[in-house]
């Protein structure tokens, strides 16, 4: 048996158009933190839930960003979603969350779900 070691960094990286857009959301809500986590969802598999919280669960990967802000990601989504960078993009006149995951396989026509196995 082995043991796999990783820095919380490995796990999830977020720019800094994203950080500016948690560390807004964070500032109208109260909360101390964002957390990254994965449900059984969709045709395909799983999707991304993105969570505003005030604490960690237990087993939560705790990722420092700038501002004091938090990025948590549920221990039990750690192998699907290491490598992942969180992007906060513009396109058009439309802005949104953009999830960049290596590990992602197939996905769904409509984009709702993915599959990393």
């Amino acid at each position: 048996m082995t043991v796999e070691t990783f820095s919380p960094e490995d796990v999830v990286s977020v720019t800094s158009a994203a950080q500016q857009h948690f560390s807004a959301q964070l500032s109208k809500t109260g909360m101390q933190a964002i957390r990254l986590s994965l449900k059984e969802s969709g045709c395909t598999g799983f999707k991304y839930v993105i969570d505003e919280v005030s604490q960690a669960q237990e087993g939560d990967v705790k990722i420092a960003m700038p501002n004091n802000l938090q990025l948590l990601v549920a221990a039990d989504s750690i192998g699907a979603l290491r490598g992942t960078e969180i992007d906060y993009v513009q396109q058009g006149l439309n802005r949104s969350l953009v999830l960049n995951n290596p590990n992602v396989k197939d996905a769904c026509g409509c984009g709702e779900s993915f599959n990393f196995s």
